[in-house]
């Protein structure tokens, strides 16, 4: 028998929120295919997504007890983490990016899906980067002596870090709540969107098998082949973000009477 799945009558101003922020999101998308300039309208943003894919990285290195030895970002978006690991645990570290970026976006749907402040979910993600940016992008490549890592990423690293960390701040501080509301709401699509993108094009890169990659690592690990693993990734990230907007329509508490005003 066919499930009727129906939006709650208190979630409609926060998916209208969302339906805004995602069709933003994807009309920039499409309109840089055509105009490359648009692309730098979201730069941050994507450099935001990096950092979440790169400390997701970092934070499953260290739970699972291994050293980070440096976290950098690229000027063209892309990142890396460097970290001594042994064992399976290899496996949750190199798995840990583009699910934990999933992650982060779905969560941050729960978060405004409840009600809770927008502007702590701000200063909670400025704080992330900031200490991502101190402990992983500065202090560990200087304590390692810059292995793996040249000068030049550890100041590009340190300085969108920053960038994106006082942004945010500002933000969250300075903005009128709607603008706050949006700002979280636009961050949850961006992570979303790009999570899913990311292992599109990861698809093809394993496909062609040239490059150094996560599910390049997974492969060497296991003897698994590198497209399997993009595959699984995909369907637990797809299985994440439904369940993330079923529970954003369908649940929580009454949507803020502020959503829209300041």
């Amino acid at each position: 028998m066919p499930v009727n799945y129906q939006i709650a009558e208190n979630a409609k101003p926060q998916i209208s929120l969302l339906l805004i922020a995602t069709a933003v999101s994807v009309g920039i998308w499409v309109v840089s295919w055509f105009v490359p300039v648009a692309a730098y309208v979201v730069y941050q943003l994507q450099l935001f997504a990096t950092f979440i894919h790169e400390s997701s990285h970092a934070l499953a290195a260290l739970i699972t007890g291994n050293a980070v030895m440096s976290l950098t970002v690229s000027p063209d978006a892309s990142g890396a983490v460097w970290s001594q690991v042994s064992g399976i645990s290899a496996l949750f570290i190199s798995s840990a990016g583009y699910l934990g970026t999933t992650a982060f976006g779905t969560a941050l749907l729960a978060w405004m899906r409840y009600g809770w402040s927008s502007r702590i979910a701000l200063y909670a993600s400025a704080g992330l980067i900031a200490v991502m940016t101190i402990a992983f992008g500065f202090l560990a490549p200087f304590w390692n002596l810059l292995a793996n890592v040249t000068f030049l990423s550890v100041v590009f690293t340190v300085f969108s870090g920053a960038v994106l960390a006082v942004g945010l701040a500002a933000i969250a501080k300075l903005a009128p709540l709607k603008w706050v509301n949006f700002a979280l709401a636009f961050l949850a699509v961006q992570c979303l969107l790009n999570a899913f993108f990311s292992l599109k094009d990861l698809f093809f890169i394993s496909a062609a098998g040239t490059q150094p990659t996560d599910a390049a690592n997974m492969a060497m690990a296991t003897g698994i082949p590198s497209l399997v693993w993009v595959g699984l990734w995909i369907i637990i990230s797809l299985i994440m973000i439904s369940v993330g907007v079923r529970l954003y329509a369908s649940k929580g508490k009454k949507a803020d009477d502020s959503l829209f005003v300041d």
